[in-house]
């Protein structure tokens, strides 16, 4: 008897620990293999509308959101004359593109003006490539640019002396970045607080999602 008992012991001493690690390790996969992605900015899936508008391009070119699937495209509404605000955020977005190096290739900025009065195709062409190369101006008429702010939910208003391109005229505007993935739906909502490196960051983890390896 007592030799089984030992046996029964030593079996246990094996047996035990065995079942500990299968029932720790179904608990884990239960949980969910992935963890859920952390963001730095405002996660807006299936909140916003998909990529959708009909505008003019910095050359000229009439384009709708469709032109730009297969990018992660960051959309960011302003105008040329803006003081402060635009060439700050502008400034942030050409920074965050830097920082993710080759992989800004599967990034585009678009630049919405919201002063189409001043704002032609050339003079966005100008204003936006001095920020970087990999942003593209975006102008139209007045009803396209209402229609697209609608449905992203943009306010702007005019200041005193507009129209009069001769005046100098402020236009008030919201100051968000929507970012879209490569299919076109919106995923991000960047607010004014976000740095150019948790912007880089967020946009590192779209990449690798849409294209995986990278």
């Amino acid at each position: 008897m007592l030799s089984t008992g030992l046996h029964i012991r030593s079996a246990a001493r094996i047996i035990v620990p065995a079942l500990v690690a299968l029932l720790l390790s179904l608990t884990l996969s239960g949980c969910g293999g992935k963890k859920p992605v952390q963001w730095h900015a405002t996660d807006i899936s299936g909140v916003m509308e998909p990529l959708t508008f009909h505008l003019t391009d910095d050359t000229g070119k009439p384009v709708t959101g469709e032109d730009y699937r297969g990018k992660v495209v960051m959309l960011y509404f302003g105008y040329t004359f803006c003081p402060d605000v635009c060439p700050q955020t502008l400034t942030r977005l050409a920074t965050a593109l830097k920082a993710l190096g080759k992989k800004a290739e599967h990034v585009q900025v678009l630049f919405v003006s919201v002063d189409p009065n001043r704002d032609t195709p050339k003079v966005l062409r100008e204003y936006v490539k001095y920020f970087s190369p990999r942003m593209l101006g975006l102008t139209g008429t007045q009803d396209q640019l209402q229609d697209v702010t609608k449905r992203y939910r943009v306010a702007y208003s005019y200041g005193k002396g507009y129209p009069d391109k001769n005046t100098y005229y402020e236009v008030n505007h919201s100051a968000s970045i929507y970012i879209f993935d490569p299919q076109g739906k919106a995923r991000l909502l960047v607010d004014q607080q976000e740095t150019s490196a948790q912007i880089a960051a967020d946009l590192k983890q779209l990449i690798a999602e849409s294209w995986p390896g990278q």
